[in-house]
């Protein structure tokens, strides 16, 4: 009997030292020090965009990405393509919508590490529709806080944005590329 409880004692040892999962840690974005961009094509041409206000609330291990999650609001209003007319018309009902649809949204639903660093598939609502969107990404630990960069490719007409002459794709290509690099803080 004293050898089971000394084995038992033993293993209980062993359990209590070995490394815990630390849980996510839990970031803010520092909007002024971060960027959301996407990059369409129009009539052949591409240009560039800028959402100017976002929200992003990270949690995130490196060691545990199963356990991550990003979660980002953003306001359609704050879209900047440096052109007052397109600006206008992207916010108009033929294409963003912004008086019906003034935020899109997206959170994950899973994240795993890859060679490069990080990929996660969440959902993103926008124009109404949610779809699941990839992204691939690197996370980077910084004094005080954090990085995340990475990209996703969506196509807008899966979401219903572009209506009338906008839903044209030799006018406007389908494929839009999103770019962000945000730096985390503690929140």
């Amino acid at each position: 009997m004293m050898k089971k409880f000394g084995l038992a004692l033993c293993a209980a040892a062993a359990l209590s030292s070995a490394p815990r999962a630390q849980p996510p840690a839990g970031y803010a974005a520092d909007l002024g020090r971060s960027r959301l961009e996407f990059v369409g094509t129009q009539e052949g041409a591409p240009f560039k965009g800028t959402f100017h206000q976002f929200n992003a609330a990270v949690d995130f291990a490196p060691e545990t990405p199963a356990n991550a999650r990003i979660d980002v609001q953003i306001d359609m209003k704050s879209v900047d393509t440096m052109d007052q007319d397109r600006d206008g018309t992207i916010r108009g009902a033929d294409v963003f919508d912004v008086a019906h649809f003034p935020t899109a949204h997206y959170v994950t639903r899973s994240v795993t590490r890859t060679a490069a660093g990080y990929s996660a598939v969440g959902a993103l609502t926008l124009h109404g529709v949610t779809k699941d969107v990839p992204i691939a990404f690197k996370f980077t630990p910084t004094t005080g806080g954090a990085t995340l960069e990475g990209s996703a490719k969506l196509k807008r007409l899966d979401f219903g944005v572009g209506q009338g002459d906008w839903k044209r794709t030799d006018q406007i290509a389908d494929e839009v590329n999103v770019a962000f690099a945000l730096t985390l803080k503690p929140r």
